[in-house]
């Protein structure tokens, strides 16, 4: 008889503590990890990783599947990338706790914030819950094919005790600050892990109105984070326009210090303020020397929109002669799109659009910026040259950016199937370089991937294939030694969000781990599925090279195929390191 559930032998081992690597078996038993080096027992199943990496799962902690979780025991794409942990809630959104009579407004804060179909939410979502409580447990109910864990959403505690008031923006009073606080405690003891709030314009509803969260006062964050840190556990999660550094840093250091919890905040290079993410960081690295435990989540590299004529984006979207055939069948909107006459009428007029808007100093949209716009080839490249871009390739040619565009987007055969990438995020200076120093950082790990989200405008679910083909192998400006990409994204992930029971592959640890065909590893372009509820439509990414991806000892995917396998579970509340307390027994960054 097999002593062990399962062996993997004879990988490369990188165990996600920052050490180098090491050849070495892992051994798994119920779930856990039992033994890591010369394995002499059998396992009922054993996996040959000779040639492979063996990392642990990744653990993506800034996801969006609060609805697909409901609905869906399948967390792709995440699950395509290694990730065997993710934590949804972020942003302040979210569906819980609600009234009854709030479901519409939820709905339309989560479809403009995340770019979510109504439709699919409307369809999808059973609504069988009130209180957080009552939303865990509804994710708890199905399995999964990784974990799951939750956040409680600013957005959605605002509305549950303010009504009107919350949405539009008014201040919230001593007696609705205290309400928020106890719900956000209760929902950290109900297991939610931490409390999550949104301060940023690019998050509006589908009415157009801003996130309700936006103008919240400082005695309001601070008394919810009060809340928070009277369950004992849980972390702050935090995402800024930071128009006013000094100013908005001294709210966010109330709130760890008044809460004694941690903090996640979201740092990325605008273009509109292109040095602001340095000094954010130097305000996460002083909060730390002070005691704060405050971390920055960055994202593995440009955060880029992808254009297409069947997606939520392209360059012709607000044409009017695009109109004309905006609402026709796809066969005959391409059809209409390959007609001579009516490309030069659609052509002639974009010109003409672009003229008008210059000549009222109004400044075009990201939408028609050629110069930052490029085609996305059958293997992405994510750092594309300027010189590549649909301006300066149509300059060469001769040809005018529009025509050159159009041509990309109807595709080689003419279907309609290309798709521009548009990175207005982290690529300030056309290069990837402030990537570089943001994952290098001390205090800082990646996400940002919003898995589940912008599914009609980004594809960035596929961040950690990005993190180690990119940058552990590829890219020849300057790369990152693979321990470290590993350790950031598993153990350092884990450790942010109060999850010490995995991201390392030790004795006791989670039996949660990939199998990795580093030198094949590579992502694949975009697609287009119609596969949520309602038939909406969703950007979808694959990979080569996650040869298998285990969760608590059961192999869930081999060569990117599933198999029957769901052992994913909701993760109620932080979890102790092997061999410790409970965590809200340990230090105040702890849990």
């Amino acid at each position: 008889m097999a002593e062990f559930d399962l062996v993997v032998r004879g990988g490369e081992l990188i165990d996600g503590t920052g050490a180098p690597s090491r050849s070495a078996d892992v051994a798994v038993r119920d779930g856990v990890v039992v033994e890591v080096g010369k394995v002499a027992g059998s396992g009922t199943q054993e996996i040959d990783a000779d040639g492979a990496l063996v990392i642990p799962g990744i653990v993506d902690i800034h996801a969006h599947y609060d609805g697909q979780a409901t609905w869906e025991e399948r967390m792709q794409p995440s699950s395509w990338h290694g990730v065997t942990t993710v934590v949804m809630g972020n942003c302040g959104v979210g569906f819980a706790p609600v009234h009854d009579a709030d479901h519409n407004q939820l709905i339309e804060l989560m479809e403009g914030v995340e770019d979510i179909p109504g439709a699919a939410l409307h369809e999808g979502l059973a609504w069988d819950w009130n209180t957080f409580a009552e939303f865990l447990d509804a994710v708890d109910a199905r399995p999964h094919d990784i974990d799951v864990a939750a956040q409680v959403p600013h957005g959605a505690l605002r509305l549950h005790v303010m009504g009107e008031r919350g949405a539009n923006h008014e201040d919230a009073t001593p007696n609705d600050i205290a309400a928020m606080a106890d719900l956000a405690r209760d929902g950290i003891v109900a297991g939610g892990l931490g409390f999550t709030t949104s301060r940023t314009r690019n998050h509006k509803t589908s009415t157009g109105a801003y996130t309700p969260t936006l103008t919240a006062a400082p005695d309001e964050l601070i008394g919810i984070a009060e809340g928070v840190g009277a369950a004992g556990t849980g972390v702050l999660q935090v995402v800024s326009d930071f128009l006013d550094v000094d100013d908005e840093f001294s709210t966010l250091r109330q709130m760890v210090a008044r809460s004694g919890r941690p903090m996640s905040i979201s740092v990325a290079r605008n273009p509109m303020v292109p040095d602001a993410y340095r000094s954010i960081l130097d305000h996460i690295t002083a909060a730390n020397d002070a005691g704060l435990t405050m971390t920055g989540q960055v994202a593995a590299r440009a955060v880029g929109l992808i254009l297409g004529l069947e997606l939520t984006l392209h360059p012709f979207l607000t044409s009017s002669v695009y109109a004309e055939v905006a609402d026709l069948s796809w066969a005959d909107r391409i059809a209409a799109l390959r007609d001579p006459a009516f490309r030069e009428r659609l052509l002639a007029r974009h010109r003409e659009q672009l003229a008008e808007r210059n000549r009222d100093k109004l400044g075009g949209s990201l939408i028609h910026k050629f110069e930052l716009l490029f085609e996305m080839g059958d293997e992405p490249d994510y750092e594309p040259t300027l010189d590549d871009s649909i301006a300066a390739r149509a300059a060469r040619a001769g040809v005018l950016p529009e025509e050159l565009a159009l041509d990309v987007l109807l595709g080689p055969a003419g279907d309609g199937s290309g798709m521009l990438y548009l990175p207005f995020l982290n690529y300030v200076d056309g290069n990837l370089d402030a990537v570089h120093e943001m994952l290098t950082h001390p205090h800082t790990v990646p996400g940002l991937g919003d898995g589940g989200a912008h599914v009609g405008t980004i594809c960035d679910g596929s961040f950690p294939t990005t993190l180690l083909h990119y940058w552990g192998r590829d890219r020849d400006r300057g790369t990152i030694d693979l321990s470290l990409l590993v350790q950031r994204h598993c153990q350092g992930t884990a450790r942010t969000v109060g999850l010490h029971d995995r991201g390392v592959l030790a004795p006791g640890y989670r039996a949660d781990l990939n199998v990795v065909d580093f030198d094949n590893l590579r992502l694949h372009k975009p697609e287009i599925a119609h596969d949520l509820p309602a038939g909406g439509r969703r950007l979808l990414q694959r990979a080569d090279g996650w040869r298998n991806t285990i969760v608590a000892g059961h192999e869930t995917y081999r060569e990117g195929v599933a198999t029957d396998a769901l052992p994913g579970r909701l993760i109620r509340g932080a979890q102790p390191a092997p061999g410790a307390g409970h965590p809200s027994r340990r230090g105040p960054g702890a849990g």
